[in-house]
């Protein structure tokens, strides 16, 4: 099985439902038929329902930003699985580091919300990244390896290949610095030595790997050709469509 390139748009608290369908609408508009890459958008909660709608007959599947463990409940505010599946989505974000940061998730129960997201017959994104004191530390490897090995604790090696790794420095979210090629590669390949070290080398080799901070138009190209750079968990640039079709088109042209 040979990895695919993968572009997803993570629309984070962005977009009513009515501009999320907008949105949907202008790429469907320019990439509708595009089968050689694949292609996620996940808006917020609230547009989950209309953007469902909005994608039905089309190739970009469906994703969602977050996803509490527990499948029903007291629990006022969290969303869960099943309510998750009834708009078809096909992806969940998790451990994304706003989510670590702001919201105080460990490795542990983030490698709980991996399982239930697989017992549900969805597929994790896995987001893992350093912050800017940890890269100066000389800790970045140390960091994302234990975010990698935590977060996929448990797992078979059937369902380790149905998990996305996103690698998403997190100095370089919104910020407009970039790692450069090299420096992204670098990590992505440690990333896949780790998952060859849990799960062998042959299903380490079917994971994809996304880079997520700060992929652009401008830069995509030179991202993409790295070895083991799988395609982009998109920020900033997932917002408008052009810029979000023309990251798609970046990987098509090497797909």
């Amino acid at each position: 099985m040979a990895r695919r390139y993968f572009i997803a748009g993570n629309w984070k608290m962005n977009n009513t439902a009515s501009k999320a369908v907008e949105l949907i609408n202008g790429i469907n508009a320019q990439i509708a038929g595009e089968t050689s890459v694949d292609v996620a958008v996940c808006p917020t909660f609230t547009a989950l329902d209309a953007s469902s709608k909005a994608l039905a007959g089309s190739n970009v599947k469906l994703g969602a930003q977050n996803m509490y463990t527990k499948a029903s409940g007291a629990y006022t505010g969290e969303i869960s699985a099943e309510m998750l599946k009834e708009f078809n989505c096909t992806y969940v974000i998790l451990g994304h580091s706003e989510r670590r940061e702001y919201f105080k998730e460990t490795d542990a129960f983030i490698n709980e919300k991996v399982k239930v997201v697989l017992e549900n017959g969805m597929k994790p994104i896995l987001c893992v990244g350093e912050k800017l004191e940890e890269r100066e530390a000389g800790n970045t490897i140390a960091v994302v390896s234990k975010q990698t090995s935590e977060g996929m604790a448990g797992l078979s090696a059937e369902d380790a290949q149905k998990v996305v790794i996103a690698y998403e420095p997190v100095w370089a979210i919104g910020t407009g610095k970039t790692a450069t090629p090299a420096m992204a590669q670098e990590v992505h390949a440690e990333i896949r030595k780790v998952l060859a070290g849990l799960f062998g080398a042959e299903a380490s080799e079917n994971i994809q790997i996304l880079y997520g901070g700060s992929m652009k138009p401008e830069n995509a190209d030179d991202l993409l050709k790295e070895k083991d750079i799988d395609g982009g968990l998109i920020g900033g640039a997932a917002l408008k469509a052009d810029s979000f079709v023309a990251l798609v088109k970046s990987a098509a042209k090497l797909a």
